[in-house]
């Protein structure tokens, strides 16, 4: 039925896939952890890989995968997979953009609001036997402006959640218009206006050449003063060291960071350790629930592309001819 179809699942997932996929008849060859040798030597004889972030597919990986049509990404973000290449060599790419949707948007609203009320670092406090209640004290989020980076799958559900938290949503996205945004309680604005007006900034758009530094020293001087800024779509769009500079002139209140740069992050990194920061190690997707939803979800997406042809969520189209 499959003509042998094969899979290689490259990276950590949830036992689900492989049993949709073995369920109809396709092989799948669990090498999770593999390294990039191991996978550059082998590739060759797979029809469809499956990975998460840890995976680079390079093009040196590429150019050993002679018989792959396929890459599936179990998650939304794809910047650990040269696309171009990909897509030049007749490779599709799929995503699975919805399967930790929730999740991430349950983490942006979790981190703003510890940042706001310092619960970090009022566990880290007690548990060192301190009762710092008066040099602690925070804020309330009722009434304030929050502005969205991004109004896709994960932005709409940050937006749709802060509104039951009783806040004003501004939302920029060049994607998006206005009847969208109006549709979970949003208003549509520019980045500059959504700088001038945000109490709270929340990022939720890809990496890409046209966000990657979108955060730097010009958007920092145009942002409101003592704003809060909540990173956990990706490294790289906020620019550390201009994120730090702000930090220090008090432009930025505070930052609740999940993605870096770099990850993880260089022991050397002065944002890690600054008393109005708080991190968590890339935890946006990771929760159980949303493992098993993108495994599922990209695992009928190959499934239904052995048995059909069919293609869903293709994100490098434009480089295949």
């Amino acid at each position: 039925m499959t003509n042998g179809f094969r899979v290689l699942i490259s990276d950590s997932l949830s036992q689900a896939a492989a049993e949709v996929l073995t369920s109809a008849g396709i092989e799948v060859d669990d090498r999770a952890g593999i390294s990039a040798e191991e996978l550059t030597e082998t590739i060759g004889s797979y029809d469809a890989l499956i990975v998460r972030s840890r995976t680079k597919v390079t093009s040196d990986i590429l150019s050993s995968a002679s018989n792959l049509k396929l890459i599936g990404r179990a998650g939304i973000g794809v910047d650990n997979i040269d696309l171009e290449t990909a897509g030049k060599s007749g490779i599709i790419v799929q995503n699975a953009p919805t399967g930790n949707s929730v999740t991430t948007a349950e983490h942006a609203i979790c981190l703003m609001l510890s940042l706001t009320r310092n619960i970090p670092q009022g566990t880290m406090s007690m548990k060192s036997g301190k009762w710092e209640k008066k040099k602690l004290g925070g804020r309330e989020i009722f009434g304030k402006t929050l502005g969205i980076v991004g109004l896709g799958n994960i932005g709409k559900i940050v937006a749709d959640r802060a509104r039951g938290l009783r806040m004003k949503v501004i939302a920029s996205d060049p994607l998006c218009t206005a009847d969208a945004a109006a549709e979970v309680g949003a208003k549509l604005c520019s980045f500059d206006e959504l700088l001038e007006s945000a109490d709270y900034i929340s990022i939720h758009t890809p990496a890409n050449k046209h966000t990657i530094g979108l955060f730097g020293a010009e958007a920092f001087a145009k942002a409101k003063h003592g704003v809060f800024l909540v990173n956990a779509a990706r490294g790289g769009i906020v620019d550390e060291d201009a994120l730090y500079q702000a930090l220090q002139e008090g432009i930025v209140a505070g930052a609740a960071l999940d993605v870096f740069s770099q990850e993880p992050p260089d022991k050397s990194n002065p944002l890690v350790g600054h008393e109005r920061v708080i991190c968590t190690p890339h935890l946006g997707a990771s929760t159980k629930e949303a493992q098993e939803k993108v495994a599922i979800e990209i695992a009928e997406q190959i499934r239904d592309f052995a048995l059909r042809g069919e293609k869903r969520n293709v994100v490098n189209s434009q480089w295949i001819s």
